[in-house]
């Protein structure tokens, strides 16, 4: 099934869903406040299910099962989708919830929600523009070490810490790309914790 195919399949759930929504059976036009909720609904899951799957699931996953350079290949091809994609759909959830919480009539704990989702985004604009970018330009300079010493196509660290130990250049580039990559993940960690905080508020909304 192709991209444009999955595409109109969710399109066309989603219209079923407004044709069965309390709106219709009410025979009540639903309001842009209604347009907008769907809006920052669809875009917060999306984003907090990307940031989930990636960081906790889908991440550990491939590091334990594929060849290092080909994870790290894989990785400097996905992440800076998922970035683009979680940036984007935090941009439409802060953009939806402040129309929906003008801030001079907001409650503090609205205001504190829309710092969390700001939160969130800035931390992903953060790696998409900074750290990830940094963070594939040294992966392809530890490749290129490593592949002079034949090492990569393993799983797992063991053997670039084996050579790390007498290869002074092999282990300098570790320590860089760690110390990078260390802050791309932290700066992960903190958007997805920003959204989570987010959840509990969405919940306590909901009435089912």
């Amino acid at each position: 099934m192709g991209w444009l195919t999955r595409f109109l399949a969710a399109v066309a759930f989603l219209a079923i869903g407004v044709i069965f929504s309390p709106e219709t059976f009410g025979s009540k036009s639903p309001a842009l406040s209604t347009y907008l909720k769907l809006a920052h609904l669809l875009s917060f899951a999306t984003a907090f299910g990307a940031a989930l799957w990636v960081t906790f699931i889908g991440g550990i996953i491939m590091f334990k099962n594929l060849p290092r350079h080909q994870f790290g290949n894989l990785q400097s091809k996905m992440f800076p989708a998922y970035f683009t994609m979680v940036g984007i759909c935090c941009a439409i959830s802060v953009a939806s919830f402040g129309y929906l919480h003008p801030w001079s009539s907001s409650t503090v704990a609205d205001k504190y929600q829309l710092g969390f989702l700001i939160s969130s985004l800035a931390f992903n604009l953060t790696n998409l523009f900074v750290f990830t970018p940094m963070t594939i330009e040294m992966m392809k300079q530890r490749h290129k070490i490593e592949k002079e010493q034949n090492i990569g196509e393993e799983v797992g660290w063991s053997k670039n810490v084996q050579v790390a130990k007498v290869n002074p250049k092999l282990a300098a580039m570790n320590k860089k790309f760690g110390m990078i990559h260390g802050l791309s993940s932290l700066a992960n960690i903190m958007a997805f914790g920003s959204l989570a905080m987010h959840t509990w508020y969405l919940a306590g909304k909901l009435d089912l």
